[in-house]
């Protein structure tokens, strides 16, 4: 039996452990894989420019890892990455336009998904339905239905798909939550987080040619055709609905992930949100100002405020939670620190991060030593040596939140959810939003 089939059996057999251990890691840090070369895992990177690319250099630089495919729709991004991965690695991966394409060589074990929006459920989904393990980079989906769909598959085909929710393997983050659970400040009963950057107006665009090293049709892919306009790519596609889901999924994902595990909480049972864009008068769609708030049946609340075009920060950090509860209230500014206060305000306990500080709005994330404890967390799931931190069970709740909030902004009233899978009762129109159509032949099926 050749190696290949060695290591790839011993994978398959070893992940089935991981699938079903879905709880939360030990307060250690994460192990450094020094195994066999049967223990190899093989990644295939898709969507490479800006956060793909330093998620991708990251995988390569994990031990016994090898990035060996690059796919992306821009031939200039996927010469970069390529060149780049080999100069860390020493391996040339091989390039690829078409995700679909890639999913067909048979060494490959799992994919890491940082592409826009549109395209996160349903490359997913084509991955593991290739039986292939996902590193799906949050949101986890465009709507909520295709959050759904990416539940119920990974548990058909037994596949591992762990959400980008890297919080949830920084170890001072996990802590805080172990303390939280203990009663440190008592019963914790409100959150709130925030998310502050000064972004640009992205202007009017105009429709024109696409650019010769962009293939615009499969960028589109799943997304029913548009034009394209010459201010979409790379990154203003997060402010049209069409593509993107704005602030609220680009970077409240991350904070409402936190206050959802801090309270233990899963679906809202009532939903508001309000906000427009305010800063500037251009093609940006989805809101620049947001807030939102959710309330849960453990008689607890979340909320949470955006601003995309003004940087001022709140308790000196530009993103970060606050848990307020009945006896105290912990701050955790947007890293991996923390502190505590009693209810005279007066400062309990501090807790520094001892890896780096945490660059909080920087788009890369949080830096390489933080980042990469969630991508180590998920390779060694696939060796089934660990459990997913987030898996998509957790994820695609987390991405729930915001999705509801975005709903509740559009049809501009409050939402009434179904506390045991947030489904939104008695409002038509509001859960016209939950899906959306698909360009012909693209459509998520299990």
């Amino acid at each position: 039996m050749s190696e290949t089939m060695n290591r790839r059996d011993f994978i398959r057999t070893t992940s089935l452990v991981g699938t079903g251990a879905l709880l939360a890691p030990s307060l250690s840090a994460m192990p450094i894989f020094k195994g066999s070369p049967n223990e190899k895992v093989i990644i295939g990177a898709m969507g490479t420019n800006s956060r793909g690319f330093f998620v991708a250099r990251m995988f390569a630089k994990l031990p016994n890892v090898e990035i060996a495919y690059v796919c992306d729709v821009d031939s200039k991004v996927l010469e970069k990455t390529i060149a780049d991965i080999e100069k860390v690695s020493g391996k040339r991966p091989k390039g690829y336009t078409d995700v679909r394409k890639m999913l067909e060589e048979k060494d490959l074990d799992a994919i890491m998904v940082a592409t826009p929006d549109h395209w996160h459920a349903p490359a997913a989904l084509m991955a593991v339905k290739a039986g292939k393990h996902v590193y799906l980079e949050k949101p986890c989906s465009h709507n909520p239905a295709e959050g759904e769909i990416l539940v119920e598959a990974s548990a058909k085909y037994n596949k591992l798909i762990q959400m980008g929710s890297q919080r949830r393997s920084f170890p001072k983050v996990i802590q805080a939550m172990q303390e939280l659970k203990e009663g440190i400040i008592g019963r914790p009963y409100f959150a709130k987080g925030w998310y502050a950057n000064a972004r640009k107006p992205i202007g009017v665009g105009k429709v024109t040619a696409v650019p010769s090293h962009i293939d615009f049709e499969l960028w589109q892919g799943p997304a029913p055709r548009r034009e394209f306009k010459d201010n979409l790519i790379h990154y203003n596609w997060h402010w049209f609905w069409h593509w993107g889901t704005g602030e609220a999924l680009n970077n409240g994902t991350h904070e409402l992930d936190v206050m959802r595990w801090g309270l233990g909480v899963d679906f809202p049972t009532q939903v508001i949100s309000a906000g427009g864009r305010f800063a500037y008068n251009d093609d940006w769609e989805t809101p620049d100002t947001q807030t939102a708030t959710f309330n849960f049946a453990n008689n607890t609340a979340i909320t949470w405020e955006s601003r995309s075009c003004n940087g001022y920060p709140v308790e000196g950090a530009g993103r970060g939670v606050i848990f307020y509860g009945e006896k105290g209230t912990i701050v955790i500014p947007g890293g991996d620190a923390y502190k505590v206060y009693d209810l005279d305000n007066k400062l309990v306990k501090e807790v520094k991060t001892e890896l780096q500080e945490a660059q909080a709005t920087n788009t890369m994330g949080m830096g390489e030593l933080l980042d990469s404890l969630h991508l180590k967390n998920f390779v060694e799931a696939i060796r089934g040596k660990e459990k997913l931190t987030c898996p998509i069970s957790e994820g695609h709740k987390s991405t729930l939140l915001p999705q509801l909030a975005n709903i509740a902004f559009r049809v501009g009233r409050t939402l009434y959810c179904d506390p045991t899978n947030g489904h939104i009762l008695k409002d038509k129109k509001a859960m016209k939003l939950w899906k959306r159509d698909y360009e012909k032949g693209w459509e998520m099926k299990l």
